[in-house]
């Protein structure tokens, strides 16, 4: 396989991880589909230990017992501790012949997966799923990134918080103390219940479970293409959360005048919500009016084993070679 070249590409999410083995050519020879990794829940090892099934299945595919070099991108690794952290059990795993072991947050891999210029890897990425992260990064290995660990670090929005406020503004409405939104009977009507009284009741009880509450994002969406004042405020405080992270990202690594590609990742954004996507670039255009927007379809899996192709100096023809792959 021209072992000193492979690589173990690995993209790993709060629900579901992909790895790829691949050639030195290119050519991706294994792959496999794992649980979500979530080590803050379990533990370190624990979360290792679902990476650990789905790349034995990888290697048995590929015919391998080890490769040149591990690229892994992990949700929660939020801090460059967390990487090194996760980067030491990673290696003492043995997968690469090498110990040659890199760990870097998730959102790096829709970044590389979404820069389509392989000669020289440079842009920012913001992704918007549960939660919401921004990363960028140039040729010459400068990063821009947030720790995004939620409110404590400044985060607002994601698929989570969204919802979070739609049940906020919607308890409120019915109550008396906020303003009158559709979000209060459209939340409640979502589930089959009557009003948000019933809807409160049913999540504190666990009648409906709280793991379902992200399924109040999209019926925000709707509301406010609806109309709804309240619906509409929170959706333009999510672009704006979009446009604050990536510029500042920008302005981090002197690309804010520069012709660069701002990506848009993650469930909330990949959605392409009529609101959320023009205001988002309407905004993007005053204050980086260079950017390049574009919503990024490409596998995060893909961003991975890219980010490994860059680290061990794989030709352009490689390159050309994995793209197709996950193209086909």
């Amino acid at each position: 396989m021209g072992l000193s070249t492979s690589v173990l590409a690995i993209d790993a999410g709060n629900s579901k991880t992909d790895v790829a083995v691949v050639a030195a050519d290119g050519q991706v020879v294994g792959a496999a589909r794992g649980g979500g990794f979530q080590p803050p829940r379990v533990g370190v090892a624990a979360a290792v230990d679902v990476l650990t099934e789905a790349v034995g299945r990888a290697f048995a595919q590929a015919g391998v017992e080890t490769v040149g070099h591990v690229s892994a991108c992990l949700a929660n690794a939020d801090l460059p501790v967390e990487e090194a952290e996760l980067a030491k059990a990673l290696r003492a795993r043995g997968w690469a012949a090498s110990a040659s072991v890199d760990v870097r947050n998730d959102t790096f891999a829709v970044l590389r997966a979404g820069l389509l210029e392989d000669a020289e890897p440079r842009g920012v990425a913001v992704v918007c799923g549960a939660g919401v992260n921004c990363a960028g990064m140039l040729p010459d290995g400068r990063t821009a990134r947030f720790p995004a660990i939620g409110k404590i670090s400044g985060d607002w929005g994601g698929g989570g918080g969204l919802a979070e406020e739609a049940l906020w503004y919607a308890a409120r409405a019915e109550d008396g103390r906020g303003e009158r939104t559709a979000l209060m009977r459209a939340l409640p009507g979502h589930f089959g219940l009557s009003s948000m009284y019933a809807l409160i009741e049913a999540l504190h009880l666990g009648h409906v479970p709280m793991e379902r509450r992200h399924e109040c994002a999209p019926v925000l969406f709707a509301t406010a293409a609806e109309g709804d004042a309240v619906a509409r405020a929170l959706v333009d405080r999510m672009a704006d959360e979009v446009v604050a992270m990536s510029t500042v990202a920008l302005r981090r690594l002197d690309l804010l005048d520069e012709e660069v590609p701002v990506l848009l990742g993650g469930s909330v954004l990949a959605a392409r919500h009529a609101q959320l996507d023009a205001r988002v670039r309407e905004l993007l255009a005053e204050r980086a009016p260079k950017a390049v927007v574009r919503v990024v379809s490409e596998r995060p899996v893909l961003g991975a084993a890219l980010l490994g192709l860059d680290a061990v100096g794989a030709a352009p023809d490689v390159y050309v070679r994995l793209r197709a792959f996950y193209a086909a």
